[in-house]
């Protein structure tokens, strides 16, 4: 039986078609998989080696060390010359709180201050290394100095002392470096402040012993 001139030829389907569409997918599903995978590997990776590195900052990283002031003393200071000319003697202890760091210390310098003003300095300790976990005596024996510009705050301080409480700042200076294993760090300016009030014969009033001392870099 002949088709009818007009009607239009049915398209007969291709038997290859539908299996070349089934790969494409395959491959594209076998691609992503893969893709997915490898990204999944990557991010635990990343995630594993930041817990790592963290938990190595935390072990590593250095505190900075505590200051405590125990003695001061300056004789001189209710007399009428004040601190000119008088000794200074002070004791303060460093703690290096690290476990595994430890801690170069370049020479110490001392200076005390009554209302800003310097009334004693000098050298206080030679460079030293200070393990972990470690409390460094700190003894000064520093020269007291007329105060600068001024009978007249020679004369406060002197009568300040004799009525029993003259307020003075102890202040260290020193340059650090950090020793985590086998390397350093860079170096640190410390600076050290210590407030304190002494009595009619120099000494430290009670209120003043064991204080912490503040610390910049």
């Amino acid at each position: 039986m002949h088709s009818s001139p007009g009607l239009p030829t049915q398209t007969r389907s291709n038997p290859h078609r539908r299996p070349r569409l089934s790969s494409h997918r395959i491959r594209e599903s076998l691609t992503s998989r893969f893709a997915k995978c490898l990204c999944s590997i990557l991010l635990t990776l990343v995630l594993v080696a930041g817990i790592i590195v963290f938990i190595l900052w935390l072990s590593l990283r250095p505190h900075r060390p505590q200051f405590h002031l125990v003695a001061f003393a300056a004789p001189g200071v209710a007399t009428r010359a004040g601190l000119s000319g008088s000794p200074i003697s002070f004791n303060v202890t460093d703690r290096n709180p690290n476990a595994k760091i430890g801690i170069y210390y370049d020479a110490m310098f001392g200076s005390v201050y009554y209302k800003d003003r310097v009334v004693g300095s000098g050298p206080v300790m030679f460079p030293f290394f200070q393990p972990p976990k470690n409390t460094t005596l700190i003894t000064g024996q520093l020269s007291g100095a007329a105060i600068e510009a001024g009978g007249t705050l020679s004369s406060q301080l002197s009568a300040e002392a004799a009525a029993g409480r003259a307020e003075l700042r102890l202040e260290l200076n020193s340059t650090i470096r950090f020793k985590v294993k086998t390397w350093d760090t860079h170096h640190h300016h410390l600076h050290v402040e210590c407030d304190l009030v002494v009595g009619s014969d120099g000494s430290m009033l009670p209120e003043s012993k064991n204080i912490k001392c503040p610390i910049y870099f």
